[in-house]
């Protein structure tokens, strides 16, 4: 049986990469609270307001939730200097993005066959603006330290949040201008980001996000 690769060959071993580690996975933690929250509330506002868009973004936060677990058991005990758990990381990291591009094509369909239109909502309102706020910080934050660790997974969960902060701003617009006839606005979001999602896949099972 071949031993598993350590990073002590690697730059990893450095006390600034294990603090870097640390840093990422204490973000992942974070986040993975904060979309608890997210998925709650706007699931909630999503069902009050009879909104298939608010329960969509809702249910996107679930899958966005998965990338935050494999990023905190990937920097866990021994795979922290672990090469081996880095692959089996970014490749479910990639798994997770592949999940949640179908899920947006779907959400569209079942909109433009329902003619669904996105509804007023003050719940809605806030918990979308508060992502908008605070997912790109995060993103950003994951992607520099996915860069520093060389982590594909890291890289690519940050990534996802920022998916996250365009479909916060993607419900935000389709909300604003519905009330000026536009209503494809939250479709045409979805399709585009759906795209990047399968982009974004396989570029983690490659192992190209922390490079980019």
């Amino acid at each position: 049986m071949v031993p598993d690769q350590r990073i002590h060959e690697h730059p990893a071993a450095s006390a600034e990469w294990l603090r870097a580690a640390r840093a990422a996975r204490s973000l992942s933690v974070c986040t993975l609270v904060w979309l608890g929250v997210e998925s709650t509330l706007g699931l909630a506002a999503g069902l009050a307001a009879h909104s298939v868009a608010l329960i969509g973004w809702g249910l996107t936060a679930l899958v966005e939730a998965v990338a935050s677990l494999i990023v905190v058991w990937r920097f866990t005990g021994a795979r922290t200097l672990s090469s081996s758990a880095e692959s089996t990381a970014r490749r479910l990291v990639a798994l997770s993005f592949w999940l949640l591009a179908p899920y947006l094509i779907v959400h569209v369909a079942h909109d433009l066959d329902a003619g669904q239109r996105a509804a007023p909502s003050a719940l809605g309102i806030v918990v979308t603006s508060l992502s908008l706020a605070g997912m790109p910080a995060l993103g950003l934050a994951k992607r520099r330290l996915g860069r520093r660790l060389a982590s594909a997974a890291t890289s690519g969960e940050g990534t996802q949040n920022l998916i996250c902060a365009a479909m916060a701003a993607g419900v935000l617009a389709g909300l604003w201008l519905n009330t000026m006839g536009l209503w494809w606005v939250d479709p045409v979001v979805a399709v585009v980001l759906a795209g990047v999602a399968v982009r974004e896949g396989k570029r983690a099972w490659g192992g190209h996000t922390c490079c980019h």
